[in-house]
């Protein structure tokens, strides 16, 4: 078995690739910006099924580069999941609950209409319509506020701020499940390997870390399990300047997933000690992290491959290493990806 996964350098992607039997490309190899590109790797590699953890996940961005975030959110998608068809593999995209309105508190069932209140759920929306249109094999797997250590995250901003600041201002009508980047590795190739077998359970799932919580007490939590003195005063989000609209409602209904895959929601408290720790130890006592890059931010490129390059892609790395720059093309599970 061999698994090809999109997105590399993202949380997901990255925790992905730490699994046996997965081989993580990131854009040297194939650049979602050139969809065909993606379809001709795994034309070229024939793996046993794909995964795309990689999107546009810049959301204030998005709002003035729709272009971009569509194409990368939606054309990559199912130039990846005709390839998948045409060769009968399952494919799984991930998605987000900024496909939904987030109005209500009930928790949103993968049957509910989407109805995105920003480009970059927009976008994601599309992506999702074109994989089901593509048909085949594939399973969409909503997601929220995605976290690991070593990573640019919510945590990550929270840390970096709790370093210099006593009081810090975080949304508390933001509410949503956060989900452990390697509990979501998990889910996702007990999945794939699910379709393998039995390509009927194609369709539409949720899978988020319990329980749902505030934005402001996950802060709190966060900084109490890092020992950090600051405080959070909680603040409405229309107080909160931003491009975008956010959704209050992230709640994911997971009930389809636990029926279906038998996965349990993984509660997101039992892994936050290790992951702060890991996060604690990036922040500086400037604000900033160790390797100079500001945390929470959106501006990484993927780059970069996992493991040995098989021969057949070394011509596509060659073909498609358009160098770094600022185009935010990340894994899933960034800060917005927080979802």
């Amino acid at each position: 078995m061999r698994i090809l996964v999109f997105g590399q350098t993202g949380q997901l992607g990255s925790a992905l690739a730490r699994h046996p039997n997965v081989f993580a490309v990131g854009r040297t190899v194939a650049d979602l910006r050139f969809p065909q590109s993606c379809a001709e790797i795994i034309t070229a590699l024939q793996p046993t099924a794909v995964i795309n953890a990689a999107a546009f996940t810049a959301v204030d961005a998005a709002e003035d580069t729709s272009d971009l975030a569509r194409v990368v959110n939606a054309e990559a998608p199912r130039a990846m999941a005709e390839a998948c068809a045409g060769q009968s593999i399952p494919f799984l995209q991930l998605s987000t609950d900024y496909v939904f309105d987030g109005t209500g508190d009930r928790p949103w069932r993968p049957d509910d209409s989407v109805a995105p209140i920003n480009h970059y759920g927009v976008t994601k929306a599309a992506g999702e319509a074109a994989v089901r249109e593509v048909g085949g094999c594939a399973v969409i797997l909503r997601t929220s506020w995605v976290f690991a250590s070593g990573a640019q995250n919510f945590m990550t901003n929270v840390l970096r701020q709790a370093a210099t600041q006593s009081r810090l201002s975080v949304v508390d009508d933001q509410v949503g499940g956060p989900t452990p980047a390697e509990s979501l590795a998990e889910a996702c190739l007990t999945i794939v390997a699910r379709l393998i077998d039995a390509p009927e359970l194609a369709g539409t799932y949720h899978y988020s870390g319990g329980p749902d919580v505030s934005r402001s007490d996950w802060a709190r939590e966060i900084l109490r399990v890092a020992g950090a003195s600051a405080q959070i005063q909680g603040v409405r989000t229309d107080a909160v300047a931003s491009r975008a609209h956010r959704p209050l409602n992230s709640r994911l209904d997971c009930t389809r997933t636990e029926q279906v895959f038998s996965l349990q929601r993984p509660d997101w408290r039992a892994t936050l000690a290790e992951d702060v720790a890991g996060l604690a130890r990036q922040v500086d006592g400037k604000g900033g992290t160790k390797d100079g890059t500001e945390g929470g931010t959106e501006g990484g490129v993927e780059g970069g491959i996992q493991g040995e390059m098989p021969s057949e892609l070394q011509q596509a790395a060659r073909n498609n290493a358009h160098g770094a720059d600022t185009v935010a093309v990340t894994g899933v599970g960034s800060r917005e990806r927080s979802r």
